[in-house]
């Protein structure tokens, strides 16, 4: 489990740091992130409309950005799906 936790910050990280804050996600920042290493897990992973409602439902405070803590809550909504439970 830690490799698996290593592996999501620091791939949280190496997109955060392409624009703006370090520490945010943006949009585009987003979308490239779920296309390229979710694309089985994120449902229309392809469509771009999906990936904005899809980032909106998880920005809590409509800022246009993700941080870690917001992201985690995908991860959270994913493994949830992958291993079946509610």
């Amino acid at each position: 489990m830690e490799a698996a936790i290593t592996t999501i910050v620091s791939q949280f990280k190496a997109y955060a740091g392409n624009e703006g804050s370090s520490s945010t996600l943006s949009k585009d920042e987003f979308h490239k992130l779920v296309t390229s290493q979710l694309p089985n897990f994120v449902k229309n992973a392809s469509d771009p409309a999906s990936i904005d409602q899809l980032m909106s439902s998880i920005d809590e405070n409509n800022d246009g950005e993700l941080t870690f803590s917001e992201f985690w809550q995908l991860i959270g909504i994913l493994a949830r799906k992958q291993g079946g439970f509610s």
